[in-house]
Formats: C-alpha cells, sequence, structure tokens
C-alpha cells in the first residue's frame, strides 16, 4: 500500500529502509467513495494525505454560491487545507472525492514525531510546500496575465491525464470561467485545428 507514497518520498529525500519504514507506518489508510468528502468547511483538517488512487478536488465556496476549484490532486499527489492543518482553525475548504478514491493521512501529532525523529523529513514537508508555492504563484500570474483560452491551454498541456478524468464544468471551476465560456473556447480551438490541416 505504501509503495507509491515511498517512490514519492525518495523523489525528494534519502531516508534509510529503517527510517522510511518508521515514516511510512505513521500513515493510514483512508477509503473514500465518489462524492464524499474528505473535508468540508467549518471542519478542522487533522490530516496530511498522499492520493494513492483516485481523484479530489479542493474547492471554496464564495458569496454568491459560486464555486471555485483551488486545484485537483491524482495519484502521487499531496493534498491538505495547510491553513487549517497548520493552524488546527476551521476550514473554509472542502474536499470531495470525484472518483472512488485511496487516501494515506498523517495526523499533524504524528507529522511532529517525525520532525522530531527522522529530520530528513522535515526537508521532504519543506520541499513540498515551497513547490506548491511556486505553483500557486504561477497560477495567480497566470490569472491576471493570460486570456481564458490561452489559461485552458496550458492546463491541458500540463495535466494531460488529469484533463482526460474532468468534466468540463469541473475545468471551468478551475479556471474560474463559466462552463458555456469553456465550451466556446473549445470549440474554437477545434476550428483553429482543423484550419491547420
Amino acid at each position: 500500500m505504501t509503495n507509491q507514497l515511498k517512490q514519492n518520498i525518495q523523489k525528494h529525500i534519502n531516508l534509510s529502509d529503517t527510517e522510511m519504514d518508521q515514516f511510512c507506518n505513521l500513515f493510514k489508510i483512508k477509503k473514500i467513495k465518489k462524492k464524499k468528502f474528505l473535508l468540508q468547511k467549518g471542519e478542522i483538517c487533522k490530516f496530511e494525505g498522499f492520493v494513492n488512487k483516485g481523484l479530489f478536488q479542493v474547492y471554496h465556496i464564495d458569496k454568491k454560491g459560486v464555486k471555485q476549484v483551488l486545484h485537483f490532486a491524482i495519484e502521487d499527489w499531496w493534498i491538505t487545507d495547510i491553513d487549517s492543518f497548520t493552524n488546527q482553525k476551521p476550514s473554509g475548504l472542502f474536499i470531495e472525492a470525484l472518483e472512488d478514491s485511496e487516501i494515506l493521512i498523517i495526523s499533524n501529532a504524528d507529522k511532529e514525531f517525525a520532525y522530531e525523529n527522522l529530520p530528513q523529513v522535515e526537508k521532504l514537508f519543506r520541499i513540498m510546500t515551497q513547490k506548491s508555492h511556486v505553483a500557486l504563484l504561477r497560477r495567480m500570474i497566470d490569472n491576471l496575465s493570460k486570456t481564458a483560452d490561452q489559461r485552458y491551454i496550458d492546463f491541458i498541456e500540463k495535466y494531460p491525464e488529469l484533463h482526460r478524468r474532468l468534466t468540463n464544468v469541473q475545468v471551468a471551476a478551475y479556471l474560474g470561467i463559466s462552463h458555456e465560456f469553456l465550451s466556446k473556447i473549445r470549440r474554437k480551438i477545434t476550428k483553429c485545428q482543423k484550419n491547420k490541416l
């Protein structure tokens, strides 16, 4: 069950076999059915998770009732509400399974135990936090400087497997546009591709 997690960890840090087993044994496996929630608004996030199988969306609902998807997570990706998890305060986010999924979760207490007993683990989470921060900054810059067409093309080029597993409504919520507008963009791209042939 932890082979995929071990491979992910090895991309970032070096642990001995004993240390790797000690760290991975801190994770608990959780199975989530499609359309069920791993976290709901108002709850305190008590986990940081590694997606072993499946697909999740992390979203916020604004005052007008519009769903704003912050990000998705598929196999080999990590997921949490870092603000709620770190500060132990109620979350403003929802984490929902879009497929039947399986996630390996670590609690705050077990993560702190790992920090104290396996110093390399702190490096692992520092690297992951930096990568998440960079991705967030790039997304913010793209939202400010690129058209919806460009953002959609970037999304399908960067995440082809993820794109195939999402509905147009889900992709539109991620891009911050309406489903109808996304349909227009897709028609325009298809027309341009046909004209090139």
